[in-house]
């Protein structure tokens, strides 16, 4: 059921994620991240000068790739667009996430890896969504294309375990 119709109001800011998860022909899976910020009125910044309606303010890229066991097997970042020139330098750090496994604590792990000034606070907000998708794409490993019932999911839960 849709949300009733809203008071009348004027659009100020859009942010898109898209996340898609795939299986690579070597058996492993890759999942991809896409956010794209943008604004509903023009404005100036000190490092882009104008910037249009529907201009990306973020435009950022993760793509990890995964084993069989969760675990992160390549992980690289881009930003294409950032609001300052600072900005695409936290990307690098992100294949530093190599050897963590998605699993309990894997956020905090990985902040202590790609946090603060050593990452980017809206690729770093991508990991969590990121981990989600990859339990998403790893799912039909474990249980087959059209799982059934509470049993498939047992026997994911104890594949993940």
């Amino acid at each position: 059921m849709p949300l009733p119709p809203p008071a009348e109001r004027e659009l100020m800011h859009t942010r898109e994620i898209t996340l898609q998860g795939f299986r690579r022909t070597d058996g492993q899976m890759d999942v991809e991240a896409h956010l794209v910020d943008t604004k509903g009125f023009v404005f100036s910044n000190p490092d882009r000068g104008h910037i249009a309606v529907g201009t990306p303010l973020h435009e950022m890229w993760v793509r990890m790739t995964i084993n069989d066991h969760l675990e992160i097997t390549a992980c690289e970042a881009v930003t294409d667009h950032g609001p300052y020139v600072t900005c695409g330098g936290g990307a690098a750090s992100f294949a530093s996430l190599v050897g963590l496994t998605i699993k309990p604590g894997f956020l905090k792990a990985a902040n202590a890896r790609v946090g603060g000034v050593l990452g980017c606070t809206h690729l770093r907000e991508m990991l969590q969504q990121i981990g989600t998708v990859a339990l998403q794409t790893i799912w039909p490993r474990y249980t087959g294309p059209d799982p059934v019932g509470d049993q498939a999911a047992t026997q994911t839960e104890a594949a993940l375990a």
